[in-house]
This record gives structure tokens, C-alpha cells and sequence, in this order.
């Protein structure tokens, strides 16, 4: 059974017996998942993007494609950490300077392989670690400066002036330079354009339904078809608010399905 620990490893290597020897050393550990083995750089480019591998051994010299001509085709941003496998010792600064984590000479034994590995596991778990931290980071700082929406407005009625929780907000209509928050049996005129409150609401509770209208979402009690492809929102006071056809899309975004 896969693990989302293991580190993916794609072996390419024109040689067979090559390709069998380093999977029969990986075989028994289980950090190890061999995803595919490969016998040129071009067939490896479909298998990187297939599997997304971690790691690559990597022979130097194959046909059609070699190592660095399948690097030089993956994309920055998605190419996997490389240890090169060869026979050939005059490529090993080339290796270095395209960020290989080893370079292992043909041929090797056990223990060579091994340290090699060993490496390579350390480098990668490191790097997941950081980059969690990064992630975790990031998403502290998105919550700390992300969009402050409303949670209540204020209300001059009566002589009163007092807040409105907008989780008490049934739907709102706008009135020209006004808007009227409907909340129960209750209505409250609100100095604001309707644009201007749309932005400041929580997307995830509050929809424009028409250019004069927003609904809160967990007050809708069902949708009755209408002429041309809109329809009548019943909200769960009664209400009937229409929804037209140019913000459907806006609505199916919130709701997940279509109508």
C-alpha cells in the first residue's frame, strides 16, 4: 500500500540489468516506491509527468534522449530531485552544476548505493519539512490578513442606533442610494449602495441574486422557475426575491449544483 511518506522514485536507465539492480536494492525499503522504470529520457518525460516522481536515477547516455536532454525539457518547478547513474566519470561536474543530489559511477556496490540513498532521503524529508513550515506560514499570514468581512451593521431607526448581526440578515434590496436589510418581519433603511455592502459580506453566506438584490444563503427555502430561465427564491419568511438569469452562475458558484 502506498504511503504519502514514501518518496516516489522513477529508475531510467537504458541497461536492464542496470534498471533490475538498483530496484532490487530499494525493494526492501519501505520509504521507497519505484513508480516505473524507463529506458531514454523521452519515454521518462511522460513517466515524470504521469507519476510525479520525487526522485530520479538517471543514466547519462541512452538513446533518443539522454539524462540532460530530459532535464533540460522538465519544467523548473516540476523537476524531481536527480541522482545520476554512469559509467562515465566526465560528466560528474555537469551533474553538480543541474543540482544533482549524488553521482554514482558504474559500477557500484551495496554500500555506495546505500550512502546515496541515504542522502537523498534526508535531503527530500527536509525539504517536505520546510516546506510545510512555509505552507503553515502562509496560511497564518493569509488568516491574519485576509478579507475582514462584516459581522454586523449599524442601524439608525426610531431615534436608535444599534447593530444588526448579518447572520440575522434575511436578504437586502437596494433602494437607490439606500438599502432596505430585511431581517424577520423587521426592515431597516442602510445609507449604502448595494455594491458597496456586496464587497464587504462574506461570499459564503451572501449572493447578489439580481443588480437589486442579495440573499443570505441559509435563509432560502426553494427556487420556483420563472419565465426565460429565471426564478423565484422563497426565502423562508415568504419573501419572494427574483433570481435572474445573469447571476445564475453567481449563485451556482455558492451552492455547488445548478439550476
Amino acid at each position: 500500500m502506498t504511503s504519502a511518506s514514501q518518496i516516489r522514485v522513477l529508475i531510467v536507465d537504458d541497461e536492464p540489468l542496470a534498471r533490475g539492480m538498483i530496484r532490487e536494492m530499494l525493494e526492501d525499503d519501505p520509504d521507497a516506491e519505484v513508480v516505473g522504470e524507463c529506458e531514454n529520457g523521452k519515454v521518462a518525460a511522460a513517466a515524470v509527468e504521469s507519476h510525479a516522481p520525487h526522485l530520479l536515477f538517471l543514466d547519462v547516455q541512452m538513446p533518443e534522449a539522454g539524462g540532460f536532454e530530459l532535464l533540460e525539457t522538465l519544467q523548473q518547478n516540476r523537476a524531481p530531485h536527480v541522482i545520476f547513474v554512469t559509467a562515465y566519470d566526465q560528466y560528474a561536474v555537469r551533474a553538480f552544476e543541474v543540482h544533482a543530489l549524488d553521482y554514482l559511477l558504474k559500477p557500484f556496490d551495496r554500500e555506495r548505493f546505500e550512502t546515496s540513498w541515504r542522502r537523498a532521503k534526508e535531503h527530500i524529508r527536509q525539504e517536505r519539512v520546510a516546506g510545510l513550515d512555509e505552507r503553515i506560514l502562509a496560511l497564518l499570514e493569509e488568516i491574519k490578513t485576509g478579507p475582514k468581512y462584516l459581522e454586523r451593521v449599524v442601524i439608525k431607526s426610531g431615534g436608535r442606533v444599534f447593530f444588526l448581526e448579518t447572520g440575522e440578515v434575511d436578504w437586502i434590496k437596494a433602494e437607490g442610494n439606500y438599502v432596505s436589510v430585511h431581517s424577520g418581519e423587521k426592515t431597516y433603511l442602510l445609507r449604502e449602495s448595494i455594491g458597496s455592502l456586496e464587497a464587504r459580506l462574506d461570499p459564503r453566506q451572501f449572493r447578489r441574486v439580481n443588480r437589486s438584490a442579495i440573499v443570505q444563503l441559509g435563509r432560502i427555502k426553494e427556487f420556483r422557475p420563472w419565465f426565460h430561465g429565471e426564478y423565484h427564491i422563497i426565502m423562508r419568511g415568504g419573501e419572494e426575491v427574483l433570481l435572474s438569469r445573469s447571476y445564475r452562475e453567481n449563485l451556482k458558484e455558492a451552492l455547488g449544483w445548478a439550476l
